[in-house]
């Protein structure tokens, strides 16, 4: 049998492809395109698309408990409603900085990452948004807040600060992220870690920027496998389907003087294992 090969979901130009998420609730995946302040769904099984505009660059959208999205903005965290209505959560504008990667706990509480713009070092931070808009930080000094996710057990938390070409583990109380510390490292001209997830084996898939590739890592942090992608820049990667087996990877094109012709797209590698089910943002 052949192995399973990378393929094009979704053919698009985005500046910044981020967030893949499977919206489970309505057989969508969900990703946005940051700097083209858009946020895309795709159908797999209908192909059907549709592009929403935000209110600003965003770096994340996630499902809401009740329909609509929750959204990682410039500003801070936004609420759309089912129909559309929108609504800050949290409005916390700080010059220079933007929202960037974010993820939901198994609680239902969003954990938001920022950066600044013009990627200063300690410009970025990582907080959590409990349902009600209450915010609690946990790095307050980050480079580029970046992949969030959990273990199946829900007792590890994952972190990237892109920068540190580290890929980051703390133990997980349900609430608080404690005890820091490092769980993989990507080598010096391998690319950076960006966006990761978790699959039922625990095992952390990483999409390395400008290393064209994405990473699995096994529970105990050794390389299990690297699948090439033609694109230059993977940002961040998540299991969709039916079945949470195909693995859908967001990429961009920005600062490349002569991108692929893919670059910007939403790649797909089917069967590449089975994901967890997604929790979404309670409020």
């Amino acid at each position: 049998m052949n192995a399973p090969h990378v393929d094009v979901a979704v053919h698009e130009q985005a500046e910044l492809g981020e967030g893949p998420t499977w919206d489970a609730a309505t057989g969508r995946l969900i990703w946005v395109d940051i700097v083209s302040a858009r946020v895309h769904t795709y159908d797999p099984v209908s192909g059907r698309r549709t592009v929403m505009a935000t209110e600003q660059h965003v770096g994340a959208a996630k499902p809401r408990a009740g329909g609509g999205l929750a959204v990682n903005l410039r500003d801070g965290i936004g609420l759309y409603d089912a129909d559309g209505a929108f609504r800050w959560l949290v409005h916390d504008p700080v010059p220079g900085r933007r929202g960037n990667d974010a993820a939901v706990a198994p609680d239902g509480a969003l954990w938001a990452g920022s950066m600044r713009y013009d990627g200063a070092p300690d410009g970025g931070s990582l907080t959590r948004v409990a349902a009600d808009g209450a915010v609690t930080s946990v790095l307050p000094v980050v480079a580029c807040g970046n992949g969030i996710g959990w273990s199946p057990d829900g007792s590890l938390m994952y972190f990237i600060d892109t920068p540190t070409r580290r890929i980051d583990v703390f133990d997980f109380d349900g609430e608080h992220a404690v005890n820091r510390r490092p769980f993989a490292t990507v080598e010096e001209g391998a690319g950076f870690p960006d966006g990761l997830t978790v699959d039922a084996e625990g095992a952390v898939w990483a999409a390395l920027w400008d290393g064209a590739a994405v990473r699995r890592y096994t529970p105990d942090g050794a390389l299990d496998r690297i699948v090439p992608v033609p694109v230059r820049r993977p940002t961040a990667c998540a299991f969709g389907g039916r079945d949470l087996d195909d693995l859908y990877i967001s990429t961009a094109r920005t600062g490349l003087t002569a991108p692929h012709p893919l670059s910007g797209s939403l790649l797909v590698l089917p069967g590449a294992g089975r994901g967890l089910p997604g929790t979404p943002f309670a409020g």
